[in-house]
């Protein structure tokens, strides 16, 4: 991956075992257990099932290290990440030095970010349109520029219609645009939206802003994405610990699965 990868978050740690409630998410086993955890690889994937904590520890450190999110409300309001500022309050948070950007990247705020994007797009136009009808002059030509202005902006940015694209391609296209050198980014399953194919493009792009002094870390399912050598791969379960890429039980069942299917669906029947 290079030498010129950072990280900006250094560690994690429980400021005070002794203090905290007896309610979740502090009651997850992973939650429980934990002391401190060091991230010393530019990228580093969580990895687990569904409802180990993953999610919850990936949510906190967005919260705690102030990242904004393409969701409606930022990781300080979103009321679906109240359970992730409390656990954030408990912890101590290790900077080596502070990122130029940061970013809390989850699949389902790609959704509505594209909603609002459309809807903004749409109200530029309708405001040129009334501007043109409604106002002469000098002033028109102010108020229809400001509009053309500001919709040809996000079309340059974003494209004329995102909606037109496959999933994959817009996520990937609006993940791209908000990636700067320097930065911090955390992507809860980013793989979500994405084909395989699109898959190995996320994972070149991470691969490519590594070596741009930037930290990822990754929660996710994809044996596609955990595959990225120099990356730290930590296995939630009843602890949170380092894991090969081999050892991975969602690669082992994928490549079982691959290499012999008939024997997984002949159980099916």
């Amino acid at each position: 991956m290079g030498e010129s990868g950072a990280t900006f978050l250094k560690e994690i740690a429980i400021k005070s075992a002794r203090d905290l409630p007896g309610e979740f998410p502090f009651t997850l086993p992973v939650i429980e257990s934990l002391d401190r955890l060091a991230f010393t690889t530019p990228v580093t994937f969580f990895v687990g099932e569904n409802g180990s904590g993953k999610s919850t520890l990936l949510e906190a450190i967005a919260a705690g290290m102030k990242c904004p999110s393409l969701g409606a409300s930022d990781t300080a309001r979103d009321p679906m990440l109240a359970d992730a500022r409390n656990l954030a309050k408990h912890l101590s948070f290790i900077r080596s030095k502070s990122p130029k950007r940061r970013l809390f990247f989850r699949a389902e705020d790609a959704i509505g970010f594209t909603r609002r994007l459309m809807t903004d797009m749409d109200d530029l136009t309708e405001l040129e349109e009334h501007f043109d009808k409604t106002l002469s002059g000098y002033g028109r030509q102010l108020a229809t520029g400001a509009m053309r202005g500001q919709r040809n902006a996000l079309s340059s940015r974003y494209g004329d219609n995102p909606d037109a694209r496959s999933h994959g391609e817009w996520f990937l296209e609006m993940l791209k645009a908000r990636l700067f050198d320097n930065g911090l980014y955390l992507l809860d399953e980013p793989e979500t939206p994405l084909s395989p194919i699109h898959q190995i493009s996320l994972l070149s792009l991470i691969k490519d802003q590594a070596k741009r002094n930037c930290q990822f870390i990754v929660a996710t399912h994809s044996p596609i994405l955990m595959a990225l050598p120099g990356a730290r791969i930590y296995h939630f379960d009843q602890r949170i610990e380092p894991i090969d890429w081999e050892d991975v039980e969602h690669v082992a069942i994928m490549r079982a699965f691959l290499n012999d299917p008939k024997s997984f669906l002949r159980h099916l029947d």
